[in-house]
Parts: structure tokens; sequence; C-alpha cells
């Protein structure tokens, strides 16, 4: 999000040009040109799904365990 913030504040304050900012960031043109189409962006629409952890199947034993304890 700090990197959106920051090509639209570019483009609009400081008056940069997209090959100007696509340089200063290391972003394609294509991102930054899409980026400014955009009116505003409340939040990335990406959500990454909680996956299953390493220790899951050996849980029970870890709780068995640390009471033992």
């Amino acid at each position: 999000m700090a990197t959106y913030a920051k090509v639209r504040r570019m483009r609009l304050r400081e008056g940069l040009s997209t090959s100007e900012i696509a340089r200063r960031t290391s972003l394609s043109r294509n991102t930054i040109k899409a980026w400014l189409r955009e009116s505003t962006r409340r939040e990335l629409s990406y959500r990454r799904e909680a996956g299953s952890k390493k220790l899951d199947d050996h849980r029970e034993w870890l709780r068995q365990a640390l009471e033992i304890d």
C-alpha cells in the first residue's frame, strides 16, 4: 500500500512522468499506468487463505507434553 501511495504522490504532487516513476521505483510502466487510472484504492484485494501449519499434526502431543512439564 505504501508503494501505491508513493507512486500517486510522485505523479500528482511532483508531476513526474510515468517513465521517471518507473525508474525510481523499479516498477513496470504498465503497473504505474494502471495504478494512476484508478480513482482511489482502499486496501489490497488479495488475501491469502490461512493454511495448515507444520506442527498441526503434533499439536495434541505437544499440548500433553507441556501439561506434564
